[in-house]
């Protein structure tokens, strides 16, 4: 079972806000309270926060799909709805977020770093907060936007100044146990070590720390054996350290071999641009400093080794120290070697002034509309596809199922542009137009004849102008009098055959009527 996990795929959505509340204020004696309804409350946030006591996103691995509290709904007499809480999420230093595409988001280094994954969904408003002067009693209210629903990539890199390579079982376990309290695992086969081990290491005035991770085999640059989980925890650090085997066991091995393989799949590596130094640039692995541990020299083939290739490790420019896990043989020179780097490498980190982007004010365009309309075919018909931040999010206000919120939602978008811009983009009545892309709202487009729903005396709830009338044609309005004429004339001549036939009869003599 994994105990140590350094990527996940995480789904995170936000709280979807509440909807507004549609109330009218009644109480004893005042009969015109006017509109009471409240607001909804915002969603959750969904928030990634570094925690040094986090150290694998094991828990995200078991559970990727994490979700924020919605907001309530508004209520009666002003009272609006609760704020959905926000959900933390803690994460381990070194945590680098991305889009499933690759695309970085952020980098979280350094204890409380916060990011937003998934901001939570706004409130709609009540109709107490919807009146005005003219519509003093809407019959709506605004409905709760959803949050935001994503997938994104954790990426775990460890915090470390040094890193140890190698070959595996080339003894890089053996060299952090020895040199700090690490005690990571140890055996006699390759790829021992499956997760880095970082260990903290005091040298002189200067404490850093170094990283065991796992082996490096040829290919690695390509993922090949462990590959890139290995290579993305070595760029951070400042400084690597060769570990060469000096007693390996393997005929077709030698210290000078494995050297030119690791060096050749560090160059092959791409760094991710997600780290940079205080100047923004990115170092490559094959450029940062190095040092070479020629290792087990405290076995008699292993100090024959390493006496015979360290004379062509330093004249191609290496320091090398000969150094034994077991007897502890060069690990206090290798230690403040590795110190002398670090060192040198925080200097420059502090020495150099951070890189500010300069402040852009980028005023509004005059002609910006905040919203554009793009002109589409389908089934050989026109369609008008509406796109902007403003129309998208009304739409997603609105109740469908309320004549008087689309009446508002009609008048909110033409005094917006949009009507005027669909007649400039060659728009006819009845032609189809869809505002956003993803959920899309589709309608069949009739220009406002008359603007301003607050103008029309109609009951709350509805809207005149989505009443259903169709105008009849002079063709119906004749066939319409020919069809009353008739009637007419069917309804006199029933009249006169009852009249005939003697069912009306006048009595005569009336003073017989009196006697009765």
């Amino acid at each position: 079972m994994a105990t140590f996990v350094d990527r996940v795929v995480l789904h995170v959505s936000g709280g979807s806000g509440g909807h507004g509340c549609v109330s009218v204020k009644r109480e004893k004696f005042k009969p015109l309270g006017g509109p009471d309804g409240g607001n909804g409350g915002n969603g959750g946030d969904v928030i990634l926060r570094v925690d040094h006591q986090t150290t694998t996103l094991l828990d995200y691995h078991h559970a990727p799909h994490r979700h924020a509290t919605n907001g309530g709904p508004g209520m009666g007499d002003w009272r609006g709805g609760k704020n959905g809480a926000t959900l933390v999420l803690p994460v381990p230093d070194g945590t680098v977020v991305k889009t499933k595409n690759g695309d970085v988001l952020a980098d979280l280094v350094g204890e409380g770093t916060e990011f937003v994954a998934a901001a939570g969904g706004q409130g709609g408003l009540g109709n107490s907060a919807l009146a005005s002067a003219k519509r003093k009693a809407p019959g709506f209210a605004l409905l709760g936007i959803p949050g935001d629903e994503r997938d994104i990539v954790l990426e775990l890199k460890s915090i470390a100044d040094v890193a140890l390579v190698g070959f595996p079982s080339a003894g890089k376990s053996s060299l952090i146990a020895a040199m700090s309290a690490a005690r990571p695992k140890i055996a006699d086969y390759p790829f021992t070590t499956l997760v880095p081990n970082l260990g903290v290491v005091q040298a002189g005035d200067t404490r850093f720390t170094i990283a065991d991770v796992p082996g490096l085999i040829e290919g690695a640059s390509e993922g090949k054996g462990l590959g890139h989980n290995f290579l993305r925890h070595v760029e951070r650090c400042a400084a690597l350290v060769h570990v060469l085997d000096c007693a390996a066991l393997e005929a077709d091995r030698n210290p000078l071999s494995d050297l030119e393989i690791i060096e050749r799949e560090l160059e092959q590596y791409a760094v991710d641009m997600s780290y940079a130094g205080a100047d923004g640039d990115v170092v490559p692995l094959n450029e940062r400093p190095k040092l070479v541990a020629l290792n087990k020299v405290d076995v008699p083939d292993g100090r024959d080794m390493a006496e015979f290739v360290r004379p062509e490790l330093e004249e191609r420019g290496y320091r090398v120290f000969e150094v034994s896990a077991s007897s502890h043989e060069g690990l206090r020179q290798l230690g403040f070697a590795m110190a002398e780097i670090v060192a040198t490498a925080r200097a420059e980190v502090k020495a150099a002034p951070p890189k500010v982007a300069p402040a852009v004010l980028r005023p509004r365009s005059v002609n910006d509309r905040g919203f554009i309309i793009r002109r589409e075919e389908k089934n050989l018909e026109p369609l008008f596809r509406v796109l902007g931040e403003k129309p998208e999010r009304w739409v997603k206000q609105t109740d469908f199922n309320n004549d008087e919120a689309v009446g508002y939602l009609s008048d909110r978008l033409a005094k917006l542009g949009v009507e005027d811009q669909l007649f400039k983009s060659g728009a006819r009545p009845g032609d189809t137009v869809v505002i956003g892309e993803d959920d899309a709202v589709v309608f069949d487009w009739e220009p406002t004849m008359a603007a301003g729903a607050e103008l029309l005396s109609s009951p709350r709830g509805t809207d005149l102008r989505l009443m259903e009338y169709i105008r009849p044609t002079r063709e119906e309005k004749r066939e319409q009098y020919e069809e009353r004429k008739q009637a007419r004339a069917a309804t006199r001549a029933e009249l006169e055959a009852e009249r005939k036939s003697g069912v009306w009869t006048e009595k005569e003599d009336h003073d017989d009527d009196d006697e009765l």
